[in-house]
């Protein structure tokens, strides 16, 4: 099931106020940039193939997510990409992209294990012979839940000018992969603040290229960073590059 706090329309047009553009970002754009056809996976609001298509990008632009409020920001920006309705287990693309990325943590929402499985078998069918699928995980020994608590509150200004103030709590302790957390919204737009639960999946190394390796695909480089430096014990993000095997 969609989180909340992507499918509810009114918390959907906050999303890219709450998570401004950053480094991350220029990351992929540089990737999307250098592809001619291109699926992002889990696309949201759709900000990165619109900030490619509005950098000159030429070439076929995929979006692809399974909240309909998300997709709705994205087709309001613009209708100069192709918007597409649902996820990894419900698409057939046959070799048809030379990039797949998924973005902002998206990866993580993929909880059980046959999900995880059916969605890289997606990956990679719809990468073409020499295509990368690039997408990020926070590094489970980062234990970035751990900062995810009441007292830590982002406060930011909506579309319409209005402070909104966001704050997590992690359900602890935790138990095994999986951190489950409320994500809660405040400000004069609500009567009274909005609570989302989500859930996501925090795999290491190991465990991300035994699946990688049962869906076929081969890790070609890993990043510990945005500026693509190497992958260390102390590194927040694990940045994969993978490709067909």
């Amino acid at each position: 099931m969609v989180d909340r706090s992507f499918r509810d329309a009114a918390l959907a047009e906050l999303y890219e106020a709450l998570n401004p553009w950053g480094p991350g970002d220029d990351f992929y754009l540089d990737l999307v940039m250098s592809a001619r056809a291109v699926l992002d996976a889990g696309c949201g609001t759709g900000r990165l193939l619109r900030r490619a298509r509005e950098a000159g990008h030429t070439g076929r632009l995929t979006g692809l997510d399974p909240a309909a409020a998300m997709l709705v920001q994205a087709r309001r920006a613009t209708r100069d990409v192709e918007w597409v309705l649902g996820d990894l287990g419900t698409t057939w693309w046959e070799g048809r992209y030379d990039l797949v990325v998924m973005t902002g943590h998206a990866f993580q929402e993929l909880l059980g294990d046959e999900e995880l499985r059916r969605s890289l078998a997606a990956v990679r069918r719809a990468l073409a012979p020499e295509g990368a699928f690039v997408f990020e995980t926070r590094a489970p020994a980062a234990r970035a839940w751990e900062s995810w608590t009441p007292d830590v509150i982002h406060e930011f200004r909506g579309p319409e000018g209005d402070v909104v103030r966001v704050w997590h709590e992690a359900e602890t302790p935790v138990h095994g992969d999986r951190v489950s957390f409320t994500e809660t919204y405040d400000g004069p737009r609500w009567d009274e603040p909005q609570v989302c639960r989500s859930t996501v999946r925090f795999l290491d190394e190991a465990a991300l290229d035994r699946f990688l390796d049962e869906a076929g695909l081969a890790v070609r480089r890993r990043f510990g960073d945005w500026e693509r430096g190497p992958l260390t014990p102390a590194c927040r993000e694990i940045i994969t590059v993978a490709g067909r095997a």
